[in-house]
């Protein structure tokens, strides 16, 4: 193995690889481990410094020499290093969580704080909820053991932040949710440690219910960030945290294009994926695709309803994705699930064409004609506007949309 890197059994979702290569010039290998190996590649310690994520992260324990206070309180190491074959434990989870509360400018003191799971990261949580002045931490399972509460229990709880530490909600399954968050009247914040997708159903949903909600990726970011000073055993330069955070998000982000047909999204899309080095995606393209047929024998053969269940699976299927410029089909935003969808790992763009400067055009089933196309505007206009991120006036032409669009998504 490289003299750096991260251990775990399934590690198709990390993003460390691409951090550390932010944080540092050093090789950074993302490695797999099946449980029955691990005996032999700890006792081997053929390594400088290393990352350990789910489930290793109390199994590695027996076999260092020496663990932090903090790490010996929690009961779990997310990092080793290896200094003259000595190996010394940490858990830097738990500066991770302590920036992603303050990122989210939250304050723990005083509050009635529920804990979602009962794993490594659940007990760097509550002790980062108990050292930040909590009034009250609990702990939540399915199966109400070892101390914590059941579900129904906890709905029945006067929280006021919700920390979230299972992997439900966690790429390949984003639709996960661990809880309902509409019974929680008190609610202030949701904190959620999974960080792929970038915005989970989690904390789409508690955003919807006014709660300040953060998925994991500046807690994944943080913890990175002193697990690097522990490799190098120097300090990052100031502010390399933030810096490294936000470019991380804005590689992962998905730019997504809404509009009424016509509006530009394929060709304002196209430059953008050219200008920034991403992959364009047109979903009405990736339809004809799977349908293996036009839009309009879709619509003359089978009819709307089955155009847009095949829109809907083209869209669950590219928002899993990250980095791409998507363009939408005009009627993509008219179903929640795939508003949800987009907005996991997107930031929407509304743009909003004048309907007088729109052109029918034969290949849209819905908008063949002037008089379709006004109906379908007055239809869907405020729907645009309350789905979307951000609106983009097309006044100009597709370069200058793009600029505009470019231009605030990297701010």
């Amino acid at each position: 193995m490289a003299k750096y890197g991260c251990i775990g059994k399934i590690l198709t979702h990390s993003f460390s690889k691409e951090i550390h290569a932010c944080l540092a010039d050093y090789e950074y290998e993302i490695r797999e481990i099946p449980r029955e190996e691990l005996a032999a590649f700890m006792t081997a310690r053929d390594f400088r410094a290393i990352n350990v994520t789910i489930p290793y992260k109390q199994d590695v324990m027996p076999y260092l020499d020496e663990i932090d206070p903090i790490a010996t309180a929690i009961g779990a190491v997310n990092t080793i290093v290896n200094r003259d074959g000595r190996l010394y434990g940490y858990n830097t989870d738990y500066d991770g969580m302590v920036a992603l509360i303050r990122h989210a400018g939250l304050s723990l003191e005083g509050k009635t704080v529920l804990i979602l799971g009962t794993g490594g990261t659940s007990k760097t949580a509550m002790a980062v909820a108990k050292d930040l002045g909590a009034a009250s931490v609990q702990r939540v399972s399915r199966s109400g053991k070892d101390g914590a509460i059941t579900y129904e229990e906890a709905q029945r709880l006067p929280v006021q932040i919700l920390i979230n530490t299972t992997p439900s909600g966690m790429y390949p399954n984003p639709d996960g949710q661990p809880m309902d968050l509409s019974r929680f009247g008190w609610l202030e914040g949701v904190l959620d440690a999974v960080y792929n997708p970038l915005r989970t159903r989690l904390v789409l949903q508690a955003r919807d219910n006014r709660a300040h909600a953060q998925s994991g990726l500046y807690m994944l970011v943080a913890q990175a960030a002193v697990a690097c000073e522990l490799f190098l055993g120097k300090q990052l330069p100031a502010g390399t945290l933030d810096t490294v955070y936000r470019q991380i998000h804005g590689q992962k982000q998905n730019i997504v294009l809404t509009g009424m047909p016509g509006s530009g999204k394929s060709t304002v899309g196209r430059i953008l994926a050219r200008q920034m080095g991403r992959e364009f995606v047109d979903t009405d393209t990736e339809i004809i695709r799977l349908a293996k047929k036009p839009i309009a024998d879709i619509f003359a053969q089978k009819g709307e309803a089955h155009f847009r269940e095949l829109e809907s699976q083209v869209i669950a299927q590219l928002s899993q994705r990250t980095g791409l410029v998507i363009a939408t089909g005009g009627g993509a935003i008219l179903r929640e699930e795939n508003v949800r969808h987009l907005r996991q790992n997107g930031r929407l763009y509304f743009l909003d064409r004048p309907v007088e400067a729109i052109c029918p055009t034969k290949d849209r089933p819905l908008s063949r004609d002037r008089d379709a196309l006004q109906k379908r505007y007055e239809e869907r206009y405020t729907r645009y506007n309350v789905t979307a991120d951000t609106r983009i006036p097309v006044n100009g032409d597709a370069d200058t949309v793009a600029a505009a669009i470019r231009e605030e998504f990297l701010i």
